[in-house]
């Protein structure tokens, strides 16, 4: 078996233990810290909010499924009984490591071995300026901005008295084919179908116009093709329409102009979700320029196999901030099983170096992929097992349910899929914030839109005029 040299100042002293700073309370840097409980090391674990947030839910918390506090644990809380690990409250921007210090907005830690898992950001391709009238989904905060934007769009639709403005107000636009996507359609079609199906006088949800958009061959391309299938068959059944390679070529705030083949299409749409891509947070790229490090398109540090930068082994980097290429020729993918499995992988290393061990090069295991599509329907890949259906469906509430970090959460996010089960009804559905005129209104950044489609459909024509030419 292959195993990865260390140096000897990884060595803790009798008279200071060795610090060990993690910055990011996410799955990979969370991970890291509780596995580092019985280590004979002090623990920092430094993050810009108090809370671990359980992003796979977070979808739920956009559709009104759940309340923000239910799939978020306080750090503090989770650490509590971890009396080797402290917790502080605060924003990384840079580090220092020749000094080894972590540089925050409003000072600095010192550090023996640091591990990065700053996580990412929603990634719009160099059109950031997309991210106001698009938003992704990463935070409690998008969650609920976006909760807001889809429920106010049925509000403003009720009061709105011209058809073509309606039909505007009640098309929603998914950007993005994979997991994150793929639920969140199915989503809105339940709200669509069931959850708001009485609630209006003036309007019927049940012709809301649901697109879920992929640049690719098919959605849920990490999958099997089968899955993919079975996936767009049952989104199909919630009212939601899928069109694969359908690359986004504009978004303004009263409409969607999509790319098929050589053609242009314009949508008129006030509600668009960004559920595309990602990008590492911007610490990395700090960080790399600081040292000399390469990083890919989304940002990511090139690390070596035990998850430490080159000519650095005292700083690990993990999560999405990290791009591991050393198992296949495919990175691996930015999901939580994957920085988890990273977080506890560092704390092995730590924990060897410390004892003067060697260590086996990091290994991904992949124990399956599961995606929900709507009630009592999702699909699942588990090895050679791949199943569909309501046991697919129960398969992912057992696993997610099991994930979440604190017991009370476990309780009352099983409490609201029972009744959510039973009723249809998502209790969460709250309009919070500043409710815009226009849905996806995008303030400074206002798009002229009657320009935007004008200038992408004379681009059209242009290339249809050349094309005959060169005929």
């Amino acid at each position: 078996m292959e195993f990865v040299a260390f140096g000897a100042s990884f060595v803790a002293s009798m008279d200071q233990p060795h610090r060990v700073v993690i910055v990011g309370g996410g799955f990979g840097g969370l991970a890291a810290a509780q596995k580092l409980k019985r280590v004979p090391v002090q623990v920092t674990l430094i993050d810009r909010r108090n809370f671990h947030l359980f992003q796979p839910l977070l979808y739920q918390v956009a559709t009104g499924w759940l309340s923000p506090a239910n799939i978020a644990s306080t750090l503090r809380a989770t650490l509590s009984r971890q009396k080797n690990a402290r917790v502080l409250l605060g924003e990384a921007q840079d580090v220092d490591v020749d000094r080894r210090r972590v540089l925050l907005r409003d000072g600095e830690v010192e550090y023996d071995t640091l591990v990065l898992a700053t996580g990412s950001l929603p990634f719009y391709f160099g059109n950031d300026h997309w991210e106001s009238i698009a938003p992704g989904l990463k935070t409690i905060e998008d969650a609920t901005a976006i909760r807001s934007r889809i429920f106010h769009a049925f509000e403003a639709a009720e009061r709105e008295a011209d058809p073509a403005k309606t039909e505007s107000l009640l098309t929603f636009a998914i950007v993005g084919g994979g997991p994150t996507g793929v639920e969140l359609a199915g989503a809105l079609g339940e709200i669509a179908h069931d959850t708001l199906k009485y609630d209006f006088r003036n309007i019927d949800p049940a012709k809301t116009r649901i697109l879920l958009l992929e640049g690719g061959q098919r959605i849920l391309p990490t999958y099997p093709p089968e899955l993919s299938a079975e996936a767009q068959t049952s989104l199909s059944g919630l009212g939601v329409t899928v069109r694969v390679q359908a690359l986004v070529s504009d978004i303004g705030n009263e409409v969607l102009i999509i790319k098929r083949g050589e053609g242009f299409e314009e949508i008129p749409c006030r509600t668009v979700i960004w559920a595309a891509g990602v990008k590492a947070s911007p610490l990395g790229r700090a960080i790399a320029e600081r040292i000399g490090s390469s990083v890919d398109r989304g940002g990511r540090i090139a690390v070596e196999r035990d998850m430490t930068i080159a000519g650095h082994p005292e700083v690990f980097v993990i999560g999405d901030l990290a791009n591991y290429a050393h198992q296949g020729e495919k990175l691996l993918p930015g999901v939580a099983p994957v920085a988890m499995q990273e977080g506890q992988y560092v704390a092995r290393v730590i924990a060897s170096r410390i004892k003067g061990r060697p260590v086996p090069p990091f290994q991904y295991r992949d124990r399956g992929s599961m995606a929900i599509i709507g009630h009592a329907s999702a699909v699942a890949e588990m090895g050679r097992l791949r199943f569909t259906g309501y046991l697919a469906w129960l398969a992912w509430l057992f696993v997610h349910l099991m994930k979440l970090v604190e017991f009370e959460n476990r309780i009352l996010v099983l409490v609201q899929w029972g009744w959510y089960y039973f009723s249809r009804n998502r209790a969460a559905r709250l309009i919070t914030g500043e409710s815009p005129s226009d849905p996806g209104s995008g303030g400074e950044r206002k798009t002229n839109d009657t320009c935007l489609s004008a200038k992408l459909m004379a681009q059209a024509e242009q290339k249809k005029r050349m094309h005959g030419q060169n005929l």
